[in-house]
């Protein structure tokens, strides 16, 4: 499963931005919470948990958006011993500063509604998309599964910096943290006070529980252990845990989506590019190689790899359909490009040449969802049709 979590890492830290922009990049210093020993908060190797905050100003003063970081799973504990010496499981190994760009950009031209605004990105460590709670020790190696923690920690420690007032509040993430908000969006709700706008973005975090091309659940099984190593399952939501015969599989937000309450906007890929690779196609389903060039370029796929990739884009659709129908306060952005992770990019937030549905940019669609000014609904045409796709994938 190292490949696994090496690969999502690395397509979460791929980052392209545009030459206009690079001198203008926003550098923000790192907060530990030095509370969150008390209550068990940590990290996987015991270190405290951190986020990074930037703070609002003029009408934005009191709204605030809130980033999950991205990064992968660990579900043994192997990998998880590992990725507890690296900045996905320790603070002590990650960077002071952190670049904010796309959605988290202070400069009105490339972030125009939420560039104001108290923005916060929370770091990532503990390898289960801030839902965990649990210890591991054999007397010689201690791992603290505790995501779920963590995330509570945070949220009091920015409650009295100005989020208990919030006005206007969103909660997004990107990959693991796109999947985080399924998990604590109505939470988050609960937090803040009753008349505050709250809403949930989730980009690149809809993972599919489906089959892979040789038609077993590899992703199922990835997220079966996952949930039972970090004791999770009393941390999905009940409602869905209770209606599923395996409660596990409320880890996927298909199970979970229908029992969120508080509005919410799912910006993905229908080719998703981490999806792609590992759930409709893991390394245990290509042991001889054949999807590699199709991989690292779709143009290279064969007529019978193009079904397979076309019928994933289905079953993505289909598990959206009931949320896409009956969603009134609900928002999609579902576009055609082999990407992951769109909305902290500043190409693929709000550029010239970002890809757009329908004439409209990711960022435009989110604004018209959040603030109510028009439908928000967008769902590509299939691969190849959308010619302002950035495809590049790694």
């Amino acid at each position: 499963m190292n490949v696994l979590v090496v690969a999502f890492a690395f397509l979460t830290l791929t980052t392209v931005v545009p030459s206009r922009v690079r001198s203008e990049r926003l550098l923000v210093n790192m907060t530990l919470v030095e509370d969150a020993r008390a209550g068990g908060a940590l990290c996987l190797d015991g270190s405290l948990p951190a986020y990074h905050l930037h703070r609002g100003f003029g009408a934005g003063a009191n709204n605030w958006l809130l980033q999950f970081e991205g990064g992968g799973w660990c579900n043994d504990l192997a990998s998880c011993l590992e990725r507890a010496q690296t900045r996905r499981g320790s603070t002590r190994y990650m960077t002071q500063w952190e670049v904010f760009s796309g959605i988290l950009s202070n400069n009105a031209t490339l972030n125009p509604d939420f560039y104001n605004w108290n923005r916060v990105k929370l770091r990532y460590c503990d390898g289960a998309s801030f839902t965990g709670d649990a210890v591991f020790n054999n007397k010689t190696t201690t791992l603290y599964f505790k995501g779920q923690k963590i995330w509570e920690a945070i949220i009091r420690d920015l409650l009295p910096k100005g989020l208990g007032k919030a006005r206007k509040a969103l909660l997004s993430g990107c990959s693991a943290g796109g999947l985080a908000t399924f998990h604590h969006c109505d939470d988050f709700a609960k937090y803040l006070p009753e008349n505050t706008s709250v809403k949930c973005l989730s980009d690149a975090g809809f993972f599919l529980d489906g089959r892979d091309v040789s038609l077993n659940h590899t992703m199922r099984y990835f997220v079966k252990s996952l949930v039972q190593l970090q004791g999770i399952e009393p941390n999905l939501n009940r409602n869905c845990t209770s209606a599923l015969f395996f409660p596990d599989l409320c880890f996927f937000p298909q199970y979970a989506l229908r029992y969120i309450s508080t509005p919410y906007f799912i910006l993905n890929s229908a080719y998703d590019v981490f999806q792609f690779h590992h759930i409709l196609v893991p390394p245990s389903a290509d042991m001889h190689g054949h999807w590699n060039r199709c991989k690292l370029d779709p143009a290279a796929c064969t007529p019978d790899q193009i079904d397979k990739l076309q019928g994933f884009r289905l079953d993505m659709l289909a598990a959206l359909k009931p949320f896409s129908i009956y969603s009134g306060r609900g928002g999609m952005f579902i576009n055609s490009c082999f990407a992951h992770c769109q909305s902290e990019l500043q190409e693929t937030w709000f550029g010239d040449d970002s890809p757009r549905i329908n004439g409209k940019t990711i960022a435009e669609a989110v604004g018209d969802w959040y603030f109510s000014r028009n439908r928000s609904k967008e769902i590509d045409c299939a691969y190849p049709c959308d010619k302002t796709c950035h495809n590049l994938i790694p």
